[in-house]
């Protein structure tokens, strides 16, 4: 279990407005005031086929579908591409690549999160876009009081580090992940230690969506490499959906 730490009192508006490019994030807690959990998936991009993409509403999820499929294929539309949140009466599963897919299997299958992420994750690496090696970060959840948060990421010699954190849901607080940490060097480092803690008063999945994507508008000067954030509203005692609410910077 992870110890509430000095950033336990962040809100998203503090902390992301003293970052310039976090990568792409994950947060994931409970509302103050209801049995409600609210989870939080997050993309920046810098390059021209980062920033080309989009999220949707699926029937089963979130997906991220490009806005210019000429521009996608000068990245890699393999790693640009995927479900972002998927859920099912079993659990919903949130993370920065087609892993996604697998954890909601392991989900549907152990109904444990920390476990389906161990398990559903135990073949997979750090994103082969060198010289970044961009960490794979995932979220899942059953159901209760407590979801399980992972990052993959490249350790010395190329070797495969994995961490899984099993954390409690609190009212009014949130556990934030993401892929870089946060300044905009090249290459760019990737996040390390364990997942932030947030303060969050806001009561609505939009008002969360919206406080967070204000909070990564750039400074004077600066580019905006804000591309999209989406946010949903569940249930605590069987993870249904109750609310979702999408920000695109571009809608295509």
């Amino acid at each position: 279990m992870v110890s509430m730490n000095k950033k336990s009192m962040e809100t998203p508006k503090n902390y992301f407005s003293g970052l310039e490019y976090p990568g792409r994030f994950i947060i994931g807690g409970q509302f103050k005031t209801v049995d409600e959990i609210f989870l939080v998936y997050g993309i920046t991009g810098r390059s021209p086929a980062s920033q080309a993409r989009r999220l949707i509403k699926k029937e089963n999820g979130l997906l991220v579908e490009p806005t210019d499929p000429q521009l996608i294929v000068t990245g890699n539309p393999d790693l640009l591409i995927y479900p972002a949140m998927l859920y099912s009466p079993a659990g919903i599963a949130v993370s920065n690549g087609k892993q996604t897919t697998e954890i909601l299997k392991a989900l549907e299958a152990v109904h444990d999160p920390i476990l389906a992420l161990t398990r559903a994750l135990k073949d997979w690496k750090y994103e082969p876009d060198q010289p970044i090696y961009t960490p794979r970060i995932s979220l899942g959840f059953a159901g209760g009081f407590s979801l399980a948060i992972s990052i993959i990421k490249r350790g010395e010699f190329g070797t495969t580090i994995r961490n899984y954190f099993e954390l409690p849901l609190i009212p009014g607080k949130g556990w934030l992940i993401m892929t870089y940490l946060g300044v905009n060097v090249d290459p760019v480092p990737s996040f390390f230690g364990e997942p932030i803690s947030l303060e969050i008063s806001e009561n609505t999945a939009e008002e969360i969506a919206t406080r967070v994507y204000d909070s990564l508008k750039p400074a004077e000067g600066k580019k905006d490499f804000r591309v999209a954030v989406a946010c949903i509203r569940a249930s605590v005692d069987r993870a249904q959906i109750q609310e979702v609410k999408i920000i695109n910077r571009q809608e295509g």
